[in-house]
């Protein structure tokens, strides 16, 4: 997957976790660190010698990061190939998919609807935990819920399908459904 932080792109990739260990590779550069989120969800990152506390703010269904670390603030945002490939496809404008996929690596924290949930833009559908961070997972349009293909606690791939969708497209489609 690739961040933007301010101007600056890099490729990121998820290598593992042993424990609190976590490597990961940015523009193709091993990087291991040792990573806990604390209870009041500040991370504590310890990296060649040095402490850093870090705060995360997601927004965007986990694709945009507010990040704070001392007096410092920096913008995050995470683009995947999903991602890049929607918006070109869509002429840069976010449409809802009818499947909702893992955007990197993680674990389903918590699923919030079921099969036959009518769903609107903005609502969550599942939380999502990866590199010690939680986010929200949402739809960027209206929907239904058609089917949900992971559980609470389980483990997922970079971009696997966790959610059928049936997008609604018009004001038609919304009869009998609410």
């Amino acid at each position: 997957m690739e961040i933007e932080i301010g101007n600056r792109k890099a490729e990121v990739e998820w290598l593992g976790k042993n424990g609190n260990d976590v490597q990961v590779s940015i523009d193709g550069r091993t990087i291991g660190a040792n990573v806990v989120l604390t209870d009041n969800g500040i991370c504590s990152i310890l990296y060649q010698g040095r402490s850093y506390n870090m705060e995360a703010v997601s927004f965007e269904g986990g694709r945009r990061y507010k990040v704070k670390c001392g007096y410092d603030s920096y913008d995050v945002r995470v683009i995947d190939a999903q991602a890049r490939y929607q918006q070109a496809r869509n002429g840069g404008e976010a449409r809802q998919d009818d499947n909702l996929s893992a955007p990197m690596p993680g674990k389903v924290v918590r699923v919030m609807v079921q099969p036959g949930d009518r769903v609107a833009a903005g609502d969550t559908l599942l939380v999502f935990e990866a590199m010690k961070m939680q986010s929200n997972l949402k739809v960027t349009g209206d929907c239904t819920v058609r089917e949900i293909l992971v559980a609470e606690g389980e483990t997922v791939a970079g971009g696997a399908l966790l959610v059928k969708l049936d997008v609604l497209q018009n004001e038609s489609d919304n009869h009998g459904k609410e």
